[in-house]
């Protein structure tokens, strides 16, 4: 753009054209006069010299380069000067030598000297000259150099404005092009929307004449029917996502008619097949006799072909009829009817097939000889038959769909053979052992307890317990009934014969090897005390009529209950029947309405067999009987049921009816009566729970026999015998202490006749003896009383004498001697103490009162 030579175009007369220019640097000639340098002095030369001066000239290419030269010291110092100059010239030293050596005489030497101040003088003019015309060009150099400097400072003003002015033009341009980018950008996504959603309006016509056109379910089975329910499927939830626009609405309506098109042609496709398979499979099976590998090849093999892709066209409806989330319990989907008609379909087509044969092979095993009088074989046999084919058309029913929608209730038809036999025999079948077995074979092998955990190794498992339940209900509705039956015919309205009434008689012809003691009766004294030697058992007892002398019990059953009376032994037998066969709130109801009846008729038995022997014989059989039905339930785990309560209406209905028939319905004088007591309902509690009632019961006969063997020896210081006018103390006494001696000894025989158990015989023993201490303590209070209103004093505390009234405390310690009680249970803390301790006498009298035994 600009010229730099004409900065460079002058070079000084000075310098030889000819003359290499120098490329380190450009140099001046030193001042002469300049002081020499330390290396210069040492050298012996002049700074500046004329040699320097000749040395000839570099081309200059720019401003000499600034040099700092000392300042001379003084004039004297002229000389070196003029050495410097002198001595590079060699040629002219050497001619100046020659005059000098030639001048002679004061004229010739002042002639030589003012040539050679002429010649220095010169020489000073020219190196100063030379200089000047140096600095001349310097001057020359800078200020063109400065003329350039502005010149291009100026250009490029001018170049940072044209610049800048570029620089607002460019981003003014930028900010348009990103402008129009955006805008593009904003129109190519407007139109991407608009062809995006006029795809989901556009895809109407193509499908619709495709689903109407003549043979669209040819093309069910084809994976381009089920892209084109996809695409249905997607147009429909865009229209339900935008229902704001205007043709959604109409859009959304005509999209699932067309989608509810495409799935009836699917459901058509489906039971056309279906209709296929079975009239090739009824064909051949009508025209010839097949073995069972022909049958089953035909039943399930030809079935098998082609089910894999009705399959997954049938999952196109069922992926479509799944209930949402947030759907109402019990709701359908639209398409779930569509399904149904699937289901319904092929366990038609299945039935017309399968429910022939399995009805007339159920009717084979029926009239078996091993299963026709055998309810338990005949269900062991037809179960186990129609188990393998609910198997074979579970694994069938899977290969045509997916899940288990529909599947039982298919099931349930194919076992209507089974129940159509199997319902009849069970309610006909009377036998109680019958019905506990086929109760027994249907929990063990078909049913699967819902209590434990069963980790489920393949998620399609036929669940067989759900199909066999309610046979299994059946069998226990017939077994609860036919326990009823024989609660009420054999406890509850039993008759027993004279035999079952022989009481103490039936105790000792019991075997003493099974149920008494080895030793001899027990006389209540030290030593002679033996524990039982076969004690009854403590689990559940199944009591049959052909059980062995020695069952698995480890003992003789049939000695062991054969002093049990028949409606306990049927009580017992019925609950360890019936254990575990039934609901456990059903078999609680059960147990405690045979605990109850049982327990009436043992109070029957006890009121006759006390008519027939004495008193003491029923008590003791009732007490024995109680005992041992309180130790059996405990092993049933009978939880406690609330009693049944009810209103009994019938006070109402009889005030009613009597003031009707007498004419005071309507007089104001019977309302009282009326309101008072017939209005008001009473409550009735029909049942106590069955361990309650057994154990208020045992109390009571405890309680009554207590008093009673208590009355009979000290009757004769009653209080009956204490209002006749005749009655003397001394004589009551010792007429108690005499029956005393001569009941306990009977009253411990009647226990060993009764009872086996060493502990509750010493237990009532004592009870009784706290009974008679009782009697005696009412009898001395009423005795020191009358003492006392006449001013006499009783008997002193301690041993008295015979003819006088024993206190209270020497009356217990004789009847200590007389009943030998042991320290045994529950009254041992009453035993070993002074009977002046009431408490103890007082805790022993708690356990005769509260029957724990």
């Amino acid at each position: 753009m600009y010229d730099d030579t004409s900065d460079y175009a002058f070079v000084p007369s000075a310098y030889a054209q000819n003359e290499k220019p120098r490329a380190a640097k450009h140099t001046r000639k030193t001042f002469l006069l300049a002081q020499p340098s330390e290396g210069s002095k040492a050298n012996g030369g002049l700074i500046g010299g004329p040699s320097a001066a000749d040395s000839g000239h570099e081309e200059v290419k720019g401003p000499p380069k600034a040099t700092l030269s000392r300042r001379a010291q003084s004039y004297s110092d002229f000389h070196y000067a003029v050495r410097a100059v002198l001595e590079p010239d060699g040629p002219t030293k050497g001619k100046n030598k020659k005059e000098a050596e030639g001048v002679k005489d004061d004229l010739g030497f002042s002639d030589w000297y003012e040539g050679l101040e002429e010649e220095l003088l010169e020489a000073s003019h020219s190196d100063y000259k030379a200089y000047q015309d140096q600095l001349e060009f310097s001057e020359s150099y800078l200020g063109s150099l400065s003329t350039t400097t502005s010149a291009t400072i100026d250009v490029l003003s001018s170049l940072s404005r044209s610049f800048r002015s570029v620089e607002a033009q460019t981003t003014a341009f930028q900010k348009q092009c990103q402008d129009l980018v955006a805008e593009q950008q904003r129109v190519t996504r407007l139109a991407e929307d608009i062809g995006e959603n006029l795809q989901y309006y556009s895809y109407l016509e193509p499908v619709t004449r495709r689903l109407n056109a003549p043979g669209a379910g040819n093309f069910v089975r084809g994976k381009e029917f089920s892209d084109m329910l996809a695409r249905l499927d997607e147009c429909l939830d865009y229209m339900s996502a935008h229902m704001s626009q205007r043709e959604a609405p109409t859009y959304n309506s005509r999209y699932r008619l067309l989608l509810t098109r495409g799935l009836t042609l699917i459901r058509v496709h489906f039971v056309g097949a279906l209709r296929e398979i079975s009239q090739d499979v009824s064909r051949r099976i009508a025209d010839k006799q097949l073995n069972e590998t022909t049958m089953s090849a035909l039943l399930y093999a030809k079935f098998r072909v082609g089910a894999s892709e009705l399959k997954e066209v049938a999952h196109e409806i069922r992926k479509r009829a799944v209930v949402p989330s947030d759907a109402e319990a019990g709701a359908e989907t639209e398409y779930q009817s569509l399904m149904n008609e699937l289901y319904t379909s092929y366990s038609a087509t299945r039935g017309k097939l399968v429910i022939p044969l399995i009805r007339k092979k159920i009717a084979e095993i029926a009239m078996a000889p091993s299963s026709s009088k055998d309810l338990v074989v005949f269900a062991r046999s037809s179960i186990g038959y129609t188990r393998g084919i609910c198997s074979d058309e579970y694994g069938l029913w899977h290969d045509w769909f997916e899940g288990d929608d529909g599947l039982y209730d298919f099931l349930e038809s194919v076992c209507e053979p089974l129940y159509d036999h199997l319902r009849p025999r069970i309610i006909h079948e009377n036998q109680l052992l019958k019905l506990c077995e086929l109760c027994t074979l249907l929990q063990t092998r078909y049913i699967r307890d819902q209590d434990e955990e069963v980790e489920m190794v393949d998620s399609y498992q036929l669940d067989f317990s759900s199909l066999i339940q309610s046979a299994l209900e059946d069998a226990q509705t017939r077994l609860v009934f036919r326990t009823q039956a024989i609660l009420r015919d054999e406890i509850e309205n039993y008759k027993p014969n004279p035999a079952d009434l022989d009481y103490p008689a039936r105790n000792r012809n019991v075997s003493l090897s099974g149920t008494k003691t080895n030793g001899q009766v027990t006389s209540g004294r030290k030593g002679s005390i033996t524990e039982m030697s076969t004690p009854l058992p403590r689990d559940p007892v199944i009591v049959d009529e052909g059980d062995s002398p020695r069952a698995r019990f480890g003992f003789d059953t049939e000695a062991a209950f054969q002093g049990w009376y028949p409606t306990l032994r049927k009580a017992i037998w019925l609950l360890s029947r019936i254990y575990r066969l039934v609901n456990s709130t059903v078999f609680d109801d059960l147990a405690h309405q045979i605990v109850h009846q049982t327990t009436l008729s043992l109070h029957r038995a006890s009121a006759l067999i006390s008519i027939r022997t004495t008193s003491m014989d029923g008590q003791l059989f009732l007490l024995k009987h109680l005992l041992i039905l309180k130790q059996q339930i405990v092993a049933f785990d009978i939880e406690y049921v609330t009693p049944d309560v009810s209103l009994d209406f019938s006070g109402v209905t009889n005030t009613f009816y009597e003031l009707r028939d007498r004419g005071g319905l309507f007089d104001p004088r019977n309302l009282w009566r009326f309101v008072g007591g017939g209005l008001l309902p009473r409550v009735v509690e029909n049942m106590l729970d069955a361990k309650v009632e057994l154990d208020g019961r045992l109390r009571t006969v405890i309680n009554d026999f207590t008093t009673t063997s208590a009355q009979r020896m000290t009757h004769p210081i009653g209080e009956v015998a204490r209002n006749k006018k005749s009655f003397e103390a001394v004589a009551g006494l010792q007429k108690t202490q005499q029956l005393t001696v001569q009941e306990v000894p009977l009253l411990r025989r009647k226990l060993d006749e009764y009872l086996d158990d060493m502990r509750t015989k010493e237990t009532l023993v004592g009870a009784v003896q706290n009974q008679v201490v009782m009697n005696y303590e009412n009898f001395y209070e009423s005795f020191a009383a009358g003492k006392r209103a006449i001013g006499a004093k009783a008997g002193k505390r301690g041993k008295g004498r015979e003819d006088d009234v024993w206190d209270a405390d020497t009356f217990g310690d004789w009847a200590d001697e007389v009943f030998g009680v042991r320290g045994v249970g529950l009254i041992q803390s009453g035993v070993g103490g002074s009977r002046s301790d009431s408490g103890s006498r007082g805790a022993s009298r708690a356990v005769s009162r509260n029957g724990s035994v």
